[in-house]
């Protein structure tokens, strides 16, 4: 069932356009990933779909039943509401309900008939178990106390929240920009499997290609304006990608000849007297504006690094803790020369704290960190907030150098290297507070580099960058000379770039593992199984010397509580079954007091409940009788 098409929109900025009279449909059961270099449009056009912009041209058809709900990168927060409340945001029916009956539980005030008329109206709308789902989404996405106040939370708790609202709300189409971002491996895993089983259509932004690969039935790109769509995963993509610009680049060839045929024909003198003179001029000035727009801008970083000596950091029994909670316990290593090192765990627990211990940003409680005389740090680092916004695209990166050399030797300007980092000169006199989030990442990445370090530490690379640049990024780092260390959420990126990995577990401890991010997890899962195992083998071992003791044991009897349990316990369930009669009786005579229903309701089901814990004890207690009497 069609759900939703985009007719032939258009959108500029800033006098840039980004949509060029884009049409697209959605269609119950579409898993659509949306991809692009930074700054084409992706944001805009999610934006645009769910009704929170207005294109310049075209439209946006969708069926009046048809439910969108859509995270954005930004979402709002109501600093004063409490988790749950935030995550009920949404103006459906069950989400009003949602908040009435949570705020009215909370208020000590709240008269009974309220907290009863909600509860009823819980019952109806299915709120319960949406309420559930929203509990344990939470707790997945690492959010325990469902009753704290939003504004005390950090950026990236409120994000998972919002992450969680767009989950939990029904809806027919769900639109997520940058999902990935600001949740750990293990969360990432289990987003992948929770979308797989979620019903509706789906449409996102996401760099994270694992997740591509493994969720999505068709990928969308956005490039100059124009969109293009590939059936099938991430690795259909490539593949598909890879014959278009094939076609077109034949296409343009063909053209080329054309053209230089038209041209020669042009020299020669041709008269534009006849009708076929004319029309052969018009088919030149035609072929000369139909040309495919090649983009030959493609990223490259190829700058040289600063020479590095024999030392480059050595920690010695380094510990940091805050507010007495302890991140790092007791930790050593000797970062060589070569290292390429992933650093994963769930956030908080100390990831970023050690790259800004290796930058020296922050100093250890205990031990030390010693750094080599010609080590030269490059930090790229998740905020950058630090960036002037008043500054101009050209004028930061002069702030690093004029000129740079590249690994080939060659001496390029920051302008021509702007260039070759997707910022043309129209661009380049940008201020930098008019740059997208992702714009403004690759420019601090290209500051960095800039700079000619010998030693990289990443904080979350990944984070607002598009898979262009990602991959050129990794190509990058494949042949840097020099160490890299970077904390990443992005399983493909570690996969690529890692040959260790540092893991945080509990309690401030860092184990290291040899092998990109699949051989660790390989490793962590047969250390989860082997652990098992030997639980099982101690378990069983356990219960053969429970039952040797008890074999041993004194002749049996009942002890002194069971004997008068034994005694009473006819007495005690003859007066359950009475009661629950009484009660039964009570029901029949109440049919239209629906508060006294429900009390009697109740009552019956815990005396019942009651009933049967005090069956089971029968059985036992009278089997336990007849072995006594036997022995």
């Amino acid at each position: 069932m069609n759900l939703l098409n985009v007719e032939n929109i258009s959108k500029n900025y800033s006098e840039k356009p980004l949509l060029n009279h884009i049409n697209l449909g959605i269609n119950e059961g579409d898993r659509i990933g949306v991809i692009g270099i930074n700054g084409t449009g992706k944001s805009t056009l999610l934006k645009i779909i769910a009704g929170m912009e207005v294109p310049d041209d075209g439209r946006v058809m969708k069926g009046s039943s048809v439910v969108i709900e859509y995270l954005s990168q930004n979402p709002y927060f109501d600093p004063e509401a409490n988790v749950l409340t935030q995550v009920f945001k949404g103006e459906s029916a069950v989400m009003k309900v949602l908040r009435a009956y949570e705020e009215a539980i909370q208020n000590p005030d709240t008269p009974n008939e309220m907290i009863i008329k909600l509860s009823h109206d819980m019952d109806t709308m299915n709120g319960w178990s949406i309420e559930n789902e929203a509990k344990t989404v939470l707790t997945k996405l690492g959010i325990t106390d469902f009753q704290g106040k939003v504004g005390t939370l950090s950026g990236g708790q409120r994000k998972r929240i919002a992450l969680a609202a767009a989950l939990i709300n029904p809806s027919d189409l769900l639109i997520l920009d940058e999902p990935t971002n600001h949740l750990d491996n293990d969360t990432i895993d289990w987003l992948e499997q929770y979308l797989n089983k979620r019903k509706g259509a789906l449409l996102m932004i996401t760099h994270d290609r694992y997740f591509l690969d493994r969720v999505v039935n068709e990928i969308i790109e956005l490039d100059q304006g124009n969109l293009f769509v590939y059936k099938g995963n991430y690795n259909n993509f490539l593949e598909k990608k890879v014959e278009r610009e094939d076609i077109e680049a034949a296409t343009e060839r063909k053209r080329q000849n054309l053209l230089r045929n038209e041209l020669a024909w042009i020299r020669r003198g041709a008269r534009a007297r006849s009708t076929k003179q004319k029309a052969r001029i018009e088919r030149f000035e035609k072929l000369k504006e139909a040309g495919v727009d090649f983009d030959e801008e493609k990223l490259e970083i190829s700058v040289a690094s600063s020479r590095l000596g024999r030392k480059v950091i050595e920690l010695e029994h380094i510990s940091k803790a805050f507010d007495g909670k302890e991140v790092i316990c007791d930790f050593s290593y000797t970062v060589l020369r070569n290292d390429r090192i992933g650093i994963i765990g769930p956030n908080g627990r100390g990831k970023s704290t050690l790259i800004n211990l290796l930058a020296g940003i922050l100093q250890p409680d205990q031990g030390k960190i010693e750094v080599g005389e010609t080590v030269k740090i490059g930090m790229f680092a998740q905020e950058t907030s630090h960036m002037d916004d008043s500054l101009r695209v050209i004028e930061y990166i002069r702030e690093g150098a004029e000129y740079v050399k590249t690994a080939d030797g060659e001496r390029i300007s920051a302008s021509q290297m702007l260039e070759r980092f997707l910022f043309p000169p129209g661009l380049q006199w940008t201020p930098i507070g008019r740059l997208s989030g992702g714009e403004r990442r690759r420019l601090h990445l290209l500051r960095i580099l800039m700079e000619a370090p010998n030693v990289l530490l990443l904080d979350e690379p990944t984070n607002d960058l598009d898979i262009e640049t990602l991959t050129i990024l990794e190509d990058y780092l494949e042949y840097f000379s020099g160490a890299v260390i970077a904390v990443s959420h992005d399983r493909y990126f570690l996969d690529k770039m890692a040959d260790k990995i540092f893991a945080f577990k509990g309690q401030g401890m860092i184990q290291q593992y040899t092998g990109n991010y699949s051989d660790y997890k390989e490793s962590s899962a047969y250390e989860v199984e082997h652990e098992a195992s030997e639980k099982d083998t101690m378990a069983k071992k356990a219960d053969a010397v429970s039952k040797v003791e008890r074999v041993k044991e004194k002749p049996l009897k009942f002890s002194f509580k069971e004997q008068r349990e034994y005694e009473e316990i006819d007495d005690v369930i003859a007066n359950l079954e009475e009661k629950i009669q009484e009660i039964e009786e009570k029901l029949n005579n109440a049919v239209t007091e629906y508060t006294l229903l429900q009390q009697l309701s109740a009552e019956k089901e815990d005396l019942e409940m009651q009933l049967e814990e005090k069956m089971e004890r029968w059985m036992y207690l009278n089997e336990l009788a007849e072995k006594i009497e036997k022995k």
